[in-house]
């Protein structure tokens, strides 16, 4: 299940990326519309301009854009940033790998199952943008 954390964080990407050629967006409207408590947005946006997704100017004029593209930033990439890993097992997890207490991953049929699991949904989140979800969110 995604975190309160993530899906604001889905819902604000949305929302730069239906507005990505109109300039930074303060946090504040971005807040307002998707209705993400202020305090909350501030550290998600944070975090994501720390991850390489968004960038920030200062002042009259300011707020928050993407750095990149919002057809290039993956869905499996916000996820990490906002959850960490994808799969559901620290054992089949492909970026934070680690080895499950008294398990033998050779002969474990629930590791092979949430392999195929976290391949799966990689399959989605690897090949969807931020660009596509906004699409469908018009």
């Amino acid at each position: 299940m995604l975190s309160k954390k993530t899906q604001y964080a889905f819902k604000a990407l949305m929302y730069l990326a239906q507005r990505h050629n109109e300039g930074p967006v303060l946090i504040a409207e971005i807040a307002k519309k998707k209705k993400i408590p202020l305090k909350f947005l501030e550290n998600i946006l944070l975090e994501l301009k720390k991850g390489g997704v968004l960038e920030s100017k200062k002042g009259k004029g300011g707020g928050y854009f993407f750095a990149v593209a919002p057809n290039t930033v993956y869905l499996a990439k916000i996820m990490r940033l906002m959850e960490g890993p994808i799969a559901l097992l620290p054992c089949v997890s492909l970026n934070f790998y680690q080895r499950c207490k008294n398990c033998d991953e050779k002969f474990c049929g629930l590791n092979k199952v949430m392999g195929d699991v976290r391949d799966a949904s990689l399959s989605i989140l690897e090949t969807r943008t931020v660009a596509d979800i906004a699409a469908l969110s018009l």
